[in-house]
């Protein structure tokens, strides 16, 4: 990653002054759907308008780290996560966990394991051309979370 990711306490929740959503769905493609239906309205609700370029990128990075922690993250019996952050310095996160410990084979950069993409992992692909920064973080005690960030346009 080039550039740092947004400033965190030490315990790596945001700023107090941030605004925060978190809501935990099923991991079934309705929960997925679910997700990215409800972040659209929370980011509505903060101010960035339905149908906008940014909550449509939002939408984007929200159905696809979704689908992906429904498809490749899902534990019987165990849900996914999304976290929306709007912290103050004008930058949206978005995070969504899962609770399989495996990392993506698709790093920051566009680089996979091998090289190329193949069959999947075009997904992260899209991630990485809507966010200005995006990572996988271990969860603990169990999991991974996939950090996307989205720079806001600064008001005058």
């Amino acid at each position: 990653m080039t550039t740092p990711a947004t400033p965190t306490v030490p315990d790596g929740r945001p700023p107090r002054d941030a605004r925060t959503f978190i809501q935990r769905f099923s991991s079934t493609p309705r929960g997925a759907r679910l997700a990215r239906r409800l972040a659209v309205l929370q980011l509505d609700l903060w101010g960035i308008p339905f149908g906008s370029d940014l909550s449509d990128a939002a939408a984007l990075v929200v159905a696809e780290l979704a689908a992906n922690a429904v498809t490749h993250g899902r534990v019987p019996g165990r849900d996914f996560e999304l976290a929306l952050t709007r912290a103050p310095g004008a930058v949206l996160r978005i995070e969504v966990s899962d609770a399989r410990g495996e990392r993506c084979s698709l790093a920051p950069g566009g680089t996979g394991r091998s090289g190329h993409v193949g069959e999947s992992g075009r997904g992260l692909l899209l991630v990485e051309a809507l966010a200005d920064r995006w990572s996988v973080h271990e969860r603990l005690p169990v999991g991974k979370t996939v950090r996307a960030e989205l720079d806001l346009p600064r008001r005058p």
